[in-house]
């Protein structure tokens, strides 16, 4: 591919790190779409067109010679109220911009999604793969994890006969460099010791550096029309925060209810803060996604990507050193 490589997202937390990698391949063809002038990419030999995803003028001027997209742009967020906007973002964005790609001539589109369009169940007897069906009974009700499954099938309708479309749903992103906190909030709430109980459920992670290798990867290796899951350990919640707690210096939650139990405690104290418009200390979509086990088999990019996963250790001492170094005051830490 001879033509323009453009990124979107670039400023976010797995962009940032994708960028670093395409830098120090020496890559003379890196454009990105941003919000903002983003002096900083500009300084190191970066192409910076700004706009938005949701302008088809910006859209269009940016993939003008290009001939790949890395496709990262998105908003995190487990507010019921974003609704909407998540749509906005990922749905209607999407649209956009691979329309114009696929008028600009663009040969390849690699999209970020999530693990959680697929890799998600009840109780965790199943570990899924590329091929588990979209839990749709389950992510129907979280607005992110709906929106980014009719981004996937957008993208899909839209990119039928060129762009080749190359999908990754990684796992929660962990590691350093997580500006926004889009990834890495409820490990600054641990550290903070602002979460009382142990969820019921499962979570996996994987480390941004590692997601950022595949990404890298999957625009010469990836297959057209694939997706693949990009994860680490799979532990239950109670692993994940004790283990957490032991690398943060913390001491972690220590109650962990039965779920019938944990999921009316928590649905009770977000209706009572609600009542009072104030900020509950746990959101009554997180409660639901902890009772679930977001579980994955990533061997089919670990076969055709080379994604390996890290020990996750090294990911979770780098996460905490990043969050208490950028969020947390000395006077908490001591």
């Amino acid at each position: 591919m001879k033509g323009k490589l453009l990124v979107t997202g670039a400023t976010g937390f797995l962009g940032t790190h994708l960028i670093e990698r395409l830098l120090a391949a020496q890559s003379p063809r890196l454009r990105v779409l941003a919000r903002s002038k983003t002096p900083e990419l500009q300084e190191r030999g970066v192409e910076v067109v700004e706009g938005s995803i949701l302008d088809e003028s910006a859209c269009t001027s940016a993939l003008e010679g290009a001939s790949a997209v890395y496709h990262l742009a998105g908003q995190v967020s487990r507010n019921p109220d974003d609704g909407a906007a998540l749509y906005k973002v990922h749905v209607q964005g999407t649209s956009i911009l691979c329309r114009a790609a696929k008028k600009a001539g663009v040969e390849r589109i690699v999209l970020a999604s999530t693990s959680g369009t697929i890799a998600v169940t009840e109780s965790g007897d199943t570990i899924p793969d590329e091929s588990f069906p979209p839990p749709l009974k389950l992510i129907g009700k979280w607005p992110y994890y709906t929106s980014k499954l009719y981004q996937e099938e957008t993208a899909r309708r839209e990119c039928q006969g060129g762009p080749e479309l190359v999908i990754l749903n990684p796992s929660l992103l962990l590691g350093p460099g997580d500006k926004r906190l889009s990834s890495t909030e409820d490990v600054l709430r641990l550290l903070a010791s602002e979460i009382p109980v142990i969820p019921p459920g499962g979570v996996n992670f994987v480390d941004v550096r590692d997601a950022a290798a595949a990404f890298e990867s999957a625009l010469s290796r990836g297959r057209a029309g694939e997706r693949y899951l990009l994860g680490g350990p799979n532990w239950s919640f109670e692993t994940f925060f004790a283990k957490l707690s032991r690398v943060g210096g913390v001491k972690g939650p220590r109650v962990k209810l039965p779920e019938r139990i944990y999921s009316f405690a928590g649905k009770a104290v977000d209706a009572f803060y609600r009542q009072w418009d104030r900020t509950p200390p746990v959101d009554r979509v997180s409660v639901e996604m902890g009772q679930r086990f977001w579980w994955l088999d990533p061997s089919k990019a670990e076969r055709e990507l080379g994604f390996q996963a890290r020990d996750p250790y090294e990911t979770l001492y780098d996460t905490v050193a990043y969050v208490k170094k950028e969020f947390l005051s000395q006077a908490v830490l001591s």
